[in-house]
């Protein structure tokens, strides 16, 4: 694929943007299923119910493009929800899990902000105001949970430590 203009590159990428929030509308109830702590579960459900809404507010972006949306893969995303569902394959301590699974978490919400912030820039410069406004409402509820996620994993870090020296 040819992409000759930077309209054309911020099609490409809201099409990989809304394949990511589809994956991980796929991934995350096992992420929550596999959490044993419960404030982790309810960060991961809330996750959960704000990435519906992203695929629906990409959806509403593709509008201002006067494009359809098209199927092309995240194999970022892909390979990101890969690690996470070997980490939740592997036997540990419910603490060092929680800790590995809020990590896992944080890497999918730094791909989404760093990519949600090229769209919002690339957005702007092209003149949808429309998709702007619905990608700079998701970049802020990534970084909203990653700010959940960050504060979660002192505690969780720190049960994860003790059993590790007990």
């Amino acid at each position: 694929m040819t992409l000759n203009r930077l309209a054309d590159a911020f099609h490409d990428e809201l099409q990989r943007i809304l394949s990511s929030e589809r994956q991980q509308v796929e991934s995350l109830p096992l992420m929550i299923s596999t959490a044993t702590c419960q404030k982790l579960k309810e960060t991961l459900k809330e996750h959960l119910e704000a990435t519906m809404l992203h695929v629906q507010r990409v959806e509403k972006a593709f509008e201002d493009t006067a494009r359809i949306p098209g199927s092309k893969k995240c194999q970022a995303m892909a390979g990101l929800l890969s690690e996470a569902e070997g980490v939740m394959q592997m036997e540990t301590d419910d603490d060092v899990m929680n800790a590995m699974l809020i990590a896992s978490a944080q890497k999918v919400a730094h791909y989404e902000i760093a990519s949600y912030g090229t769209l919002c820039t690339w957005a702007d410069v092209l003149g949808y105001e429309h998709a702007k406004k619905f990608l700079a409402m998701n970049i802020a509820e990534e970084v909203a949970i990653d700010q959940k996620l960050t504060r979660l994993s002192v505690s969780t870090n720190k049960a994860a430590t003790h059993h590790a020296l007990t």
